[in-house]
């Protein structure tokens, strides 16, 4: 019987995720697997929160990887802070404000949005109106919009909540890793994220950090929160604590490799990890200028881990993202929604965000828009 996996060929991952995973998080997730509760995995476990406290820049208690992708981390945020009822905003300006909205419907919130042109930021201005008009028990915004390529104002609207009881939500699943994500600074009372983007450890884990403010309301809910897996007020007790009650059986090898991938970036050094994206990010752009193809989104909100390419006039999108995977072994993502057909998006996330990556692309586009 043959082995499929055998036929395995390694991929230069340029697209929206998952990102490039490095050999020490290949070889972390091969160590020997071991009990959830074993002592030495507990060890690991509280290594793995005090890490993640540091990339995320909080001292938040509850600080912890959720099992399940970066869509897990969304639902855990949403089902554990959401009661039937409540108030919510949500800023959309993309896919995942979208899905937010989706979600907080489902769980029968009274949700209001407000909607820009995908490819352009979050409005302040036209957000403190929206506060004005009513009180929400929760406000949301993505701050790195995978499907646009935006970077959104998260510290600016974070100050025009000001004294409001608002808890604010932020999803950070994109820029966790790639640029600054200062949970605590910009008083964000929920963050979620994923392994698989600036963080480099493959899809499967969620990070997620809660302040203060936003545990006493969970504790505080009227009702049982209604997604069992993802119920805090059990997990916490896995988590946290001298005695650490089962919940249910974690997935100890993506852990190992979490831990690894974040003792990577903390090794590296914040800054110049986000040095290191910002540069490759520009040698992008100066590279694609010179094919002449030009950036979707303006310079001032442009994330530099992701990257929407407008496509050149008469060219078949389609063929080319085929052509560099089939012939070249790149992967680079096509548009979404409203941007379907339009934009190429192209990842510079974690381990890929490497200039000898840029070149490697470019020097196949060149070839294949021939």
């Amino acid at each position: 019987m043959n082995n499929q996996l055998d036929a395995l060929e390694e991929i230069l991952l340029m697209g929206p995720g998952p990102s490039c995973v490095p050999p020490q998080v290949y070889t972390a997730l091969s160590k020997p697997t071991i009990g959830h509760l074993d002592p030495q995995f507990i060890g690991i476990m509280d290594k793995i929160k005090s890490l993640l406290q540091g990339v995320m820049q909080t001292k938040n208690t509850l600080t912890i990887p959720m099992s399940g992708t970066g869509s897990s981390g969304m639902e855990t945020c949403l089902v554990n802070l959401i009661e039937p009822g409540d108030k919510v905003l949500i800023l959309i300006n993309g896919v995942f404000g979208k899905r937010m909205e989706d979600l907080a419907r489902r769980l029968g919130a009274q949700v209001d949005t407000l909607e820009f042109e995908w490819g352009t930021c979050v409005i302040p201005e036209q957000v403190k109106e929206q506060l004005g008009k009513k009180e929400y028990a929760i406000v949301a915004i993505v701050h790195a919009e995978t499907s646009t390529g935006v970077c959104n104002p998260v510290e600016e609207i974070s100050e025009l909540l000001g004294e409001k009881e608002s808890l604010f939500l932020v999803d950070a699943v994109t820029s966790l890793g790639g640029i600054p994500v200062k949970t605590d600074e910009w008083k964000v009372d929920a963050m979620f994220s994923g392994t698989q983007k600036c963080l480099s450890c493959p899809p499967g884990l969620a990070p997620v950090s809660f302040s203060a403010a936003a545990v006493d309301k969970i504790k505080a809910r009227k009702t049982k929160v209604p997604n069992w897996y993802l119920d805090l007020t059990m997990i916490i007790n896995y988590w946290e604590g001298s005695q650490r009650a089962y919940h249910h059986t974690a997935p100890i090898n993506m852990l190992y490799g979490l831990y690894q991938a974040l003792y990577n970036l903390m090794a590296e050094g914040l800054e110049t990890v986000f040095d290191r994206h910002l540069d490759t990010h520009r040698a992008l752009v100066s590279s694609l200028d010179s094919l002449g193809i030009k950036m979707l989104v303006d310079p001032d909100y442009r994330l530099p881990m992701l990257n929407a390419v407008i496509i050149p006039e008469g060219v078949d999108e389609a063929r080319v993202r085929k052509q560099l995977l089939n012939e070249y072994k790149i992967e680079i993502g096509a548009g979404l929604g409203p941007l379907a057909g339009k934009i190429w998006r192209i990842g510079l996330m974690g381990h890929t965000a490497r200039i000898e990556n840029v070149e490697r692309l470019t020097c196949a586009l060149k070839k294949v828009l021939k």
